[in-house]
């Protein structure tokens, strides 16, 4: 027999729910989430829902009242007005009160006899009494009275018509039977930069003005004022240890170095020190911890590289043999992406008898330099780690470092992509460095932003890194880069650039790959940090503007525009009433036109009644009456607009 058999209403299909609430959603501190369920019941009396939200602080359930959408689809919304977790879940009843009280006007209106129902709602107001409010309960108190009597039949009748009516049926339901969906599901509320960060990434061992001199910590530090003038936030680090010396790659991944050679910055190891350690060339820990102070001074954040990997001299391949994998011939296994080979990285492995401990020494890499003032590290390559260290290691390092945002580096199958954002990623590199067409970037968007990807998976648009430099890219057009650019920005709230040869668009590739020819993985290049271009100026002005419109804040706000012309794309994003239109010319040799569909009647305007597009980059304003309205760009000048719509 069943337990619950006075329950009668079913609640189903709660969205969202990541894998039948195995892992929780994602939010940042403001944000509101829309929760819809399926609640229904037997029979004809009225159902109602509401949507329970607590943060994990607290004990008692703020309730929030669901609406029909139509079919049994009701749904709510609830802010999320801290960081931390907070807990969602439905509930859905039967209201005996609100059917009593539709039914009372049914039968009112057909001129019934009222008597026996007036004596029906004082019983069900007799319900509401432990519930209510002192002034509440005095007036569920004379309103039952008054029901009661038969001396006052036109008074009750003009009680049970009035708006207290059901202001206390809304107020005080009978909830003794009603059904809670089966599980409780979870958010993690975060700071606001895991949903909205502008990132720069640059070698710190190029950071020298002088030629042929290794860029320390201290030359970073004048780069500040370039970097913070530009409009990032974040400032993301490769590697700063110590570098492997057996087996070190020359330039451009020669497999043998010469004296003198650099090596890669991610065969991270030597006699000097492990992944706690910092490169002597770079400067001491006092450096670092100073270029964090001082790039807070400019509103910058340091982000590190947390690559698990070795080089053969790390000190863990002589005290902890056990996390390599040894091959028959007694040398170590080193990394291996067929046909690329890594002679001078060894990787973890995870399948080995002393996980525990492995599990344990990594996560205190992480903790080490969180005490050092990190809260912000891009994980290189992480879905060849185990998924399940990845989710006990975050979430142990975010208990203890609230705030700690995760860059998940994986350019791989889309499945594990998005598992590793469940597992607690807080933001995720993407294929939007692979998507050039029209069709190509409206597909993507959409499934990024229309999907339940969007609750749990936030991504960070780049156009390029320090590994690829894609064959998009690979030309001195400006226009590419600025489009590029652009689309990064705008699409996406969270984007990051490598630079500088992003910005000073060193485009020479290494010859048949998408690779740069003498990449700074495997050498100190030399930059001329005072040189200013058009490109940058976009830069600066494109990062100006998402700092003063909230509709560029966020991701999941985008609606693509009607232009039929395949080779301009259109999208619009809004919040509040700040109203933003992007257009971007995709053809970087020739000028393209076409007629854009406005959302003219979601602004509360007609066709024929004028408004103006203020260009945020040109500084162009045009008049504009119509719902489709003309544009045009000249690559050649400026490929892109960015309009704020003043009304």
């Amino acid at each position: 027999m069943n337990a619950n058999g006075l329950q009668r209403v079913i609640v189903e299909h709660v969205t969202p729910e990541i894998d039948a609430g195995r892992f929780y959603i994602k939010k940042v501190a403001g944000e509101t989430i829309r929760v819809e369920a399926d609640i229904f019941a037997d029979g004809h009396d009225h159902v109602r829902g509401r949507l329970l939200c607590r943060h994990e602080t607290e004990k008692e359930w703020q309730h929030h009242e669901m609406h029909l959408i139509n079919n049994d689809r009701w749904h709510a919304s609830c802010t999320f007005p801290k960081t931390g977790f907070y807990y969602y879940t439905v509930i859905g009843w039967i209201d005996h009160a609100l059917t009593w009280h539709h039914g009372f006007l049914k039968k009112y209106e057909d001129a019934q006899q009222m008597g026996v129902e007036l004596l029906i709602g004082a019983n069900l107001l007799e319900e509401m009494l432990p519930k209510a409010s002192a002034a509440d309960k005095k007036l569920l108190t004379q309103t039952i009275a008054t029901l009661r009597n038969a001396k006052k039949y036109d008074a009750a009748i003009a009680l049970v018509l009035g708006k207290d009516m059901m202001r206390l049926i809304e107020l005080y339901p009978n909830l003794t039977n009603a059904t809670t969906y089966l599980r409780e599901l979870k958010v993690y509320v975060e700071r606001d930069k895991a949903g909205f960060s502008s990132w720069y990434s640059f070698f710190p061992r190029s950071a020298a003005r002088v030629e042929g001199k290794h860029g320390t910590f201290k030359d970073c530090e004048k780069l500040l004022p370039r970097i913070a003038e530009m409009g990032f936030d974040v400032l993301y680090f490769p590697p700063i240890h110590p570098i492997g010396f057996n087996f070190r790659k020359g330039k451009n991944n020669t497999v043998n170095a010469l004296p003198g050679d650099d090596g890669v910055p991610y065969a991270i190891g030597s006699e000097a020190g492990g992944h706690k350690a910092i490169l002597k060339d770079l400067g001491t820990l006092a450096d670092f911890k100073k270029l964090i102070k001082k790039a807070a001074e400019h509103q910058l954040e340091i982000a590190l590289d947390f690559a698990i990997q070795c080089s053969p001299d790390h000190p863990y391949v002589k005290e902890h043999p056990s996390w390599f994998k040894w091959r028959p011939d007694g040398t170590v296994q080193y990394a291996e992406n067929p046909p690329k080979k890594y002679q001078d990285i060894l990787p973890i492995n995870y399948e080995n008898d002393d996980w525990q401990n492995l599990w344990k020494e990594l996560k205190s890499i992480l903790d080490y330099w969180c005490e050092q003032g990190v809260r912000i590290f891009r994980v290189d390559n992480p879905h060849t780690k185990s998924f399940n260290f990845w989710e006990w290691c975050i979430a142990e390092v975010q208990k203890k470092y609230p705030g700690t945002i995760f860059l998940s580096e994986a350019f791989t199958k889309p499945k594990v992509m998005k598992e590793l954002a469940k597992v607690g990623y807080t933001q995720s590199y993407t294929y939007y460095t692979w998507r050039n067409s029209k069709q190509e970037l409206i597909e993507y968007m959409t499934e990024l932003t229309q999907t339940e990807v969007k609750d749990y998976f936030r991504p960070n648009f780049w156009p390029n890194t320090h590994d690829i430099n894609p064959y998009a890219l690979q030309t001195p057009n400006h226009a590419a880069f600025i489009v590029k650019f652009f689309m990064a920005a705008t699409l996406s709230s969270n984007y990051g650039i490598f630079g500088p040869c992003f910005e000073l668009m060193a485009w020479q590739p290494y010859p048949g790959k998408e690779e740069y020819i003498n990449s700074e993985k495997y050498e100190v290049r030399y930059w001329d940090w005072e040189h200013r271009n058009l490109l940058m100026e976009v830069i600066t002005k494109v990062n100006a503007s998402r700092k003063t419109n909230l509709a560029l804040q966020t991701t999941n706000n985008i609606k693509f525009l009607d232009v039929a012309n395949d080779n301009l794309l259109a999208y619009y994003k809004t919040s509040g009433d700040n109203h933003i239109i992007c257009v971007a010319n995709l053809d970087p040799n020739n000028t393209q036109n076409g007629y854009i569909k406005t959302p003219i009647y979601e602004w509360g305007l007609h066709e024929g009644q004028s408004f103006t597009v203020f260009d945020m980059i040109t500084g162009q304003s045009y008049e504009w009456m119509h719902e489709w309205n003309y544009v045009e760009l000249n690559p050649h000048h400026m490929p892109v607009h960015l309009f704020r719509i003043e009304l």
